[in-house]
Formats: structure tokens, sequence, C-alpha cells
């Protein structure tokens, strides 16, 4: 039987009793229907891994003995950032959720010219909240410690003046170069997917990148949603790459 994992804000140590915030006792006990007894995983995205039990249970508390702890090397290689244009709702959170689980390290959500999402400064905190809570809980489902980093979004003209990796790739559906035509530059094993909206990127948002040392890359003959782009480009950079065989 699979145990659960639990992301907890908050120090954790071999050896003593915790109390887990209300939010998360409830979670345990209304929806894992867990009960005094069962073993838990904690994780608090400093990269340990703590075995646990859970020694009293209410509706509204939860107390958890934490046994051992393991580092987790579950982490990729390589480290990827996912310059994400930002679509509607539950396209972005698709994108968002399978990029952590594909191990991507960092978000950066980009309003681009054909982007079909504007959000007002006054929504900002509780979008980044909500991306948040989605990152959590696939870092939780698929077994990774470390939270995968979003940004607060910024115009792609921002993102590119800011932006400092070696190996940018912007997807480009005209482009004839795929991703095993590219070496990833040194230092560092790192890499930098841009992926556009619906539309795609505007011709000027190509002729920015393109000016600013990104490559053009193509991951086949037909046309993907943006959220098909993300898991496609990220298993490719992962499998040419990273640890995804």
């Amino acid at each position: 039987m699979r145990v659960p994992r639990l992301y907890i804000d908050m120090s954790l140590t071999t050896g003593e009793v915790i109390n887990l915030p209300r939010d998360k006792a409830h979670y345990i006990s209304h929806v894992l229907r867990m009960r005094t007894g069962d073993a838990i995983k904690l994780f608090n995205n400093l990269g340990d891994e703590f075995e646990s039990k859970i020694i009293e249970i209410s509706k509204k508390s939860a107390q958890i003995e934490i046994e051992e702890s393991r580092r987790s090397n579950n982490e990729s290689p390589l480290t990827i950032n996912l310059c994400l244009a930002v679509a509607k709702g539950q396209h972005m959170d698709f994108s968002i959720q399978k990029a952590v689980e594909l191990g991507v390290k960092n978000i950066i959500p980009v309003i681009s010219e054909f982007s079909n999402v504007k959000i007002q400064d006054s929504r900002m905190q509780n979008k980044l909240t909500h991306w948040r809570n989605i990152i959590i809980s696939a870092t939780e489902q698929c077994g990774r410690s470390l939270l995968t980093e979003v940004q607060t979004p910024v115009s792609f003209g921002e993102w590119l003046s800011i932006d400092v990796s070696t190996t940018r790739l912007i997807l480009h559906p005209t482009s004839q170069q795929t991703m095993p035509n590219i070496k990833p530059k040194l230092p560092g094993n790192e890499v930098t997917l841009m992926i556009g909206p619906e539309g795609g990127f505007s011709d000027i948002e190509v002729e920015q990148a393109l000016a600013n040392d990104c490559q053009p890359i193509s991951l086949g003959p037909r046309i993907l949603r943006t959220e098909t782009a993300v898991v496609c480009a990220v298993s490719n950079a992962q499998q040419l790459w990273g640890d995804l065989n």
C-alpha cells in the first residue's frame, strides 16, 4: 500500500513529535481517512523525506512522530526552466502539474502578445497561491522533495532581459531544428524551454528571442496545444540530457 506524502512548511527533526497545522490535520483525517498508527511521509522543501507515524488524530488536530529521515535523490541532474505563456484556468493548471511531475525546477509565467489571459494586480497573489498549491499537490504525488519555484508573471520582453540561461530554446513550428540537434551550452547542465500560448509566440516575439541568442526548435509536424507541448518538450529534454529513460 502506498504511503501518503505531505508537504509541511515547518522544521522537521527525527525523533520529535509535531502537531500538524489545522488544515493539514483536516486533510489527512477527512480526505485521506487516516487513523492512529498509520504511516505517513513528510517533507519540507529541504531535500529530505521523513518516515513518520500518526500517534493521535481528531477532526481538527493530528500529532505525528517523526521516525527517520532519508535524503531524496530523485531530482533531475538537468535544471529545466519553463518559460510558459499564461493560459486559461485548467490548461495552465495542467501544464504546471505535469511540469512538476517531469522535474522542472523553475516556472516563469509570461504574458505574451497572443496570451488570452490578463492577470490584474489585485488578483496576482491569489493566482500565485493557486499555482503554488498545484505545485505542492503534484510534488506530494510524484515523490519529489523539493518544490518547483513559480515566479511572478512578467511580460515576454521583460523576461528576455533578465534571463541568464546559456541555453534557451523557443518552440516555433516552422523551425527545421529539433531538440536532438541541440547541445546545451556550458557552464552548468541547464536549459530554458519557451512555450507560447495557443496561438504561439508572435513574429515580433520570435524575432526578439532570436536576437537574444534563443534557438528555435520544432516538436514535429503537428501543431500541439500548449499543455501538450509542455509535456512533450520537457520529456524530450529529460530524455536527452536529464534522467528520463
